[in-house]
């Protein structure tokens, strides 16, 4: 049924039934009192934003928190009532869509918060703001000193405008290091307390730090990846379930003799005769080129390696070993680590990067398929 509504073999399966779960565990996890901002940048880190957004609001979260302005106007224009929070910076010649779309905007800087009383003045709303406190990320943000914590005074004392939040980002180099950023963030926001400035949002928790670090969540986590059933944590457990599984088919099987190469340079050649299937996934759908000759995908519940440099469109692998293997069979090319599959950590690793970049580099070419209530709940292809 599936294969009947998509125009190519290659596609992504997102279940929201596993997004849902680990939703429900994450505002078990924090109480009551610590609301979770769902952070859906990047396309929901390749899940689709849009269609992620509904499940994660319905599941405990209170905030939907997104990288740029493009991504908050996507769902913004599906979801009319649920806050968003730009948690990058928006350029001064963009902030009317700010205002005009009812979008909460991270700001670092006395101008942008002048600028955004002014236009909310002009259409007749009050513009919403987190401001964003450089407690050593070196990314953006006021720097961790006595003039940032004056001009953040006086950003709060602007007419017209809602000081709602205050955030910063943590390292992640280790438990002191942590330590030191948390204790910082904690001195700027007693310090502007003493000034008669509070906040109903504090918050410098990602998905990572929200396990470890408990006692850091304050009233407000951000978390991402483990939104997704990703584990990245070293101290503290939640359980999870991966949301997301990369499947494709077979194109082509066809057999060679011992010294044959395969795909450019040749860089594999067959150490035997050996048979090679083609399938139609390649590095412009977001898979990493890095994995040649190093990779796998699994056939029959078997794994076939990489062979020879991965191509833009296609790659090829070793069936030799999976003799039943023929075209039009299914490969799944990564999922959580069972029935031989191949898991986002050891992905990672064998391609030099982090989990977060192998999921939202897929790109819009890749059709997207939803299960919800354990069945097909929606096939989004972009390019259709």
């Amino acid at each position: 049924m599936i294969m009947e509504q998509l125009l190519r073999d290659t596609y992504v399966e997102i279940n929201l039934d596993n997004i849902a779960y680990n939703m429900k565990n994450i505002k078990k996890m924090v109480g009551e009192n610590v609301k979770i901002a769902a952070v859906l940048k990047a396309d929901a880190y390749g899940h689709g934003a849009v269609e992620v957004a509904g499940t994660v609001m319905e599941n405990g979260a209170d905030y939907i928190a997104v990288a740029t302005l493009n991504e908050a106007l996507e769902i913004r224009e599906r979801f009319h009532d649920y806050r968003i929070l730009i948690m990058g910076f928006t350029p001064d010649r963009l902030l009317e869509y700010v205002v005009k779309n009812d979008i909460t905007q991270t700001i670092f800087s006395l101008r942008q918060a002048r600028l955004l009383s002014e236009l909310g003045i002009k259409y007749n709303k009050l513009p919403v703001v987190h401001i964003k406190y450089d407690t050593g990320f070196n990314r953006l943000g006021f720097r961790d000193c006595t003039e940032s914590i004056e001009e953040i005074a006086s950003i709060a004392n602007i007419e017209n405008i809602n000081v709602e939040g205050i955030f910063s980002h943590l390292a992640l180099a280790g438990r002191e290091e942590d330590e030191r950023q948390y204790n910082r963030f904690i001195a700027a926001i007693d310090e502007l307390r003493k000034r008669g400035i509070d906040f109903k949002y504090k918050h410098i928790e990602d998905s990572i730090s929200a396990v470890d670090y408990p006692e850091y969540r304050l009233n407000m986590i951000r978390p991402g990846a483990i939104i997704y059933g990703i584990k990245g944590f070293h101290y503290g457990h939640l359980d999870l379930k991966q949301a997301l599984t990369f499947k494709t088919r077979i194109s082509h099987v066809k057999e060679i003799s011992e010294g044959e190469g395969v795909s450019y340079d040749y860089l594999w050649r067959a150490q035997r005769k050996s048979i090679i299937g083609t399938i139609p996934i390649g590095y412009a759908d977001g898979y990493p080129r890095s994995l040649s000759n190093k990779g796998f995908v699994t056939v029959h519940g078997k794994k076939a390696p990489i062979a020879g440099l991965i191509c833009m469109d296609q790659l090829m692998v070793d069936l030799t070993d999976i003799p039943e293997a023929k075209e039009g069979d299914e490969v799944i090319v990564y999922s959580n680590g069972e029935n031989n599959t191949m898991d986002l950590n050891t992905m990672a690793i064998l391609a030099g990067t982090n989990k977060n970049e192998i999921i939202s580099r897929i790109s819009r070419r890749v059709p997207r398929v939803y299960i919800k209530n354990g069945e097909v709940f929606k096939i989004i292809d972009y390019v259709k």
